[in-house]
């Protein structure tokens, strides 16, 4: 039986990360990289396909969880009716992408707890069992070219195809665990001094948190911000800067759907919206890590460019299907890599160059190359940008005329003007300014459905696209135009279900996928964003709001959201939907101007570095951060 998807936290060090459930069990982890196979897939299979489960052997037990304060550090507190314990999990941060380590600590809180572990290794998700050896550190598991060696001093056995092993905690006691991930073909390195190592990564954190800028963020969406900025910096792979979708793949979009994609790689589509939401914050170095990499991903010949990438840049993403994995709750196919990495989406032009344009109005590092590479881009983009495309959602239908792709050809063209009237940069502006004119009075006229007052998905099409709701924000149209209202209008009549919006009707559009979907979280985003520009401001804050309180008790948000069944669904956690909330809350601080803000913020209480299952320290209150 699977677990709901908000049952999980989300640990990692920026190479590879981890899902923890609220029972104990790590039940998806993939080595070294995000993207490797995974050791642990019980998420997208069943227990015979990977877990590892440290909990009471009691299973009437209380949790309550929390990430330690400005953190990625998960702690799990179980109650049981002898006394209480407390499980930190949480990756070391690692110099060495193909060595780094699990470490999981439990500590007696009160009383005495009898303690179970389980502990279930299969590589190559879920599929390649591997060949165990008792050590006097605990055991080795070595299967093809990986290898994994676990460190305790607890006594283990082999039991049904598992490493189990049973002991007592009383109040005071700290039993460390590690999982260490090296080759099989280079020597294994040893665990450091776990509690040292623990202290060592909450400094980290808390360090990279102050870094940050939240002076005038209200003090009840503090922590959602910071756990955001968490989670997206946890989602970047620190050896280049490149940053995943979701950890994940294969989570439905609907339960028992077919809508299961592997989310493990870079898109260029959240290239934009990912700056804005790394230098509102003030996060610059990882603002410049992220143009750096998209400048080294899409290097080469602009009809090549792809929707997304690799974690390095790599362009073959071929897609596959997993067949012995029973798919999260029965939803199948489980697919590894992404075929719509072939597509041709003609927006990835305009979110890149708007991209590279925020770069340079931020005055990031300057590169004359960065500005040579647009002007080739752009190049074919005047040869290309009227061709048909799959469009922002990557369907799988026919092509068309998307309205959104042919906006994104519009921003193109429009930074690259700005960009020579503003900061004197060379490119044939007189032709450049021709061809965004052509292009908005096009959109104007073919993307413009009148009987419903409101663009629409396609030329010629009824159906409503919620990415449209970007128009004001991108500055194709200004706020108090009526043809955005009615966009607005329309997109709240027939996108929204439940308070939150559809990223289009899968009832009305061939997408050549079938099935329905949940409520695309940053479409919703989207929608508060163009209340706020179009002066709602009370309806953004109310929408935002209704965001927030769908995220788990962690603070995560997941892709979508199924309003009947009260759950997330989809790749979690999503960094688009974590973005989204950064952007939105950045936005509603700017509108509601300096009095507001006032009455709303106070400075937050400091924190200090605590030890697992420490009552006396100052802490959030489970789930608040």
């Amino acid at each position: 039986m699977s677990k709901p998807i908000e049952s999980y936290g989300l640990i990692g060090n920026m190479i590879s990360s981890a899902l923890v459930a609220s029972d104990g069990s790590v039940d998806w982890m993939c080595l070294p990289r995000f993207d490797s196979p995974a050791c642990f897939a019980s998420l997208i299979g069943g227990p015979q396909n990977g877990y590892w489960k440290i909990a009471p052997a009691d299973e009437t037990v209380t949790v309550a969880r929390r990430y330690l304060p400005d953190t990625a550090i998960l702690e799990t507190r179980f109650t049981t009716e002898t006394g209480t314990v407390a499980v930190t999990d949480f990756m070391p941060l690692s110099d060495d992408e193909q060595k780094l380590d699990l470490v999981r600590i439990v500590t007696g809180v009160s009383g005495t707890v009898e303690m179970s572990m389980e502990l279930v290794l299969r590589f190559g998700y879920g599929r390649d069992v591997p060949w165990v050896r008792r050590r006097d550190y605990g055991l080795s598991a070595i299967a093809g070219p990986h290898a994994v060696e676990l460190h305790t001093n607890v006594p283990l056995e082999g039991r049904d195809m598992r490493t189990v092993a049973s002991f007592t905690v009383g109040e005071g006691d700290v039993v460390p665990m590690t999982l260490s991930y090296h080759p099989s073909h280079q020597t294994p390195h040893f665990a450091p001094d776990r509690c040292e190592s623990l202290e060592r990564t909450v400094i980290w954190w808390r360090e990279w948190v102050k870094s940050g800028s939240f002076e005038t963020m209200p003090d009840e969406w503090r922590e959602p911000v910071v756990r955001s900025l968490i989670t997206l910096k946890t989602l970047i792979f620190s050896p280049t800067g490149g940053i995943v979708a979701a950890p994940t793949t294969s989570l439905p979009e609907a339960i028992g759907g077919s809508r299961n994609w592997d989310y493990r790689y870079c898109w260029l589509r959240d290239s934009a919206l990912t700056l804005y939401a790394l230098l509102n914050a003030g996060y610059r170095e990882e603002a410049e890590a992220w143009r750096q990499w998209l400048l080294r991903a899409v290097a080469g010949e602009p009809a090549q460019l792809q929707i997304m990438y690799g974690l390095a840049g790599e362009r073959w993403l071929t897609e596959c299907e997993l067949p012995w994995l029973a798919g999260y709750e029965a939803s199948l196919p489980v697919r590894v890599g992404n075929g719509a990495a072939d597509q041709t989406q003609l927006d990835v032009f305009g979110e890149l160059i708007d991209t590279l344009h925020a770069a340079r109005e931020a005055e990031l590092q300057p590169q004359e190359e960065a500005w040579r590479m647009q002007k080739v881009l752009l190049e074919h983009l005047e040869m290309a940008w009227q061709s048909l495309d799959r469009g922002i959602w990557e369907v799988r239908g026919p092509e068309r005329a998307f309205t959104h792709s042919r906006m994104m050809c519009w921003v193109a063209f429009d930074r690259a003007v700005v960009s020579v009237e503003r900061f004197g940069l060379d490119g044939p502006v007189y032709r450049w300014r021709a061809l965004r004119d052509e292009i908005h009075a096009e959109i104007c006229e073919k993307g413009f459905n009148r009987d419903k007052n409101s663009f629409v998905q396609y030329y010629g099409g009824e159906t409503l696209d919620a990415s449209l709701l970007l128009m004001p924000q991108l500055g194709f149209l200004p706020p108090d135009d009526p043809r955005v209202a009615g966009t607005i209008a329309a997109v709240e009549r027939e996108l929204m279900r439940d308070g939150f919006v559809l990223r289009y009707s899968t009832d009305h559009s061939d997408d050549g996928v079938g099935g329905e979907e949940g409520a695309f979280l940053a479409c919703s985003f989207w929608l508060a964003d163009a209340y706020i520009l179009s002066g709602r401001v009370d309806d953004a804050l109310a929408l935002f709001g209704r965001l927030l309180g769908i995220a788990n008790d962690l603070g995560l948000l997941a892709e979508e959201y199924d309003p009947k069944a009260g759950r997330l669904v989809g790749n979690f956690p999503q960094a688009f939907s974590h973005i989204g909330l950064i952007n939105t809350a950045h936005n509603l601080v700017k509108a509601m101007g300096p009095a507001r803000q006032r009455a709303q913020h106070r400075a937050p209480d400091s924190v200090e570095t605590v030890s697992p299952g420490d009552e006396t320290s100052p802490v959030a209150k489970a789930g608040a951060g």
